[in-house]
């Protein structure tokens, strides 16, 4: 049999302290920048979700953000 000693309870509790700072790392910045550009923040948390973080990410490259439109016809 081979030992379980990799999976132990302190192992799985490292290993969710890691996941939960790499999504904090993520998400902070994408939650600022949907903000700026004029979208909904929330939508930062796509940037979790696997494939659909890449469909997001081309959103944020070639959509229209409302926040410069809005910038346009102020000035």
């Amino acid at each position: 049999m081979m030992d379980n000693a990799m999976y132990s309870d302190t192992m799985w509790g490292l290993h969710w302290l890691w996941m939960l700072a790499f999504a904090i790392v993520l998400v902070v910045p994408f939650w600022r920048i949907c903000r700026r550009a004029g979208h909904p923040s929330w939508l930062g948390i796509l940037i979790l979700i696997p494939l659909i973080n890449l469909a997001f990410l081309y959103f944020l490259a070639f959509s229209r953000w409302p926040a410069a439109e809005a910038g346009k016809r102020e000035t």
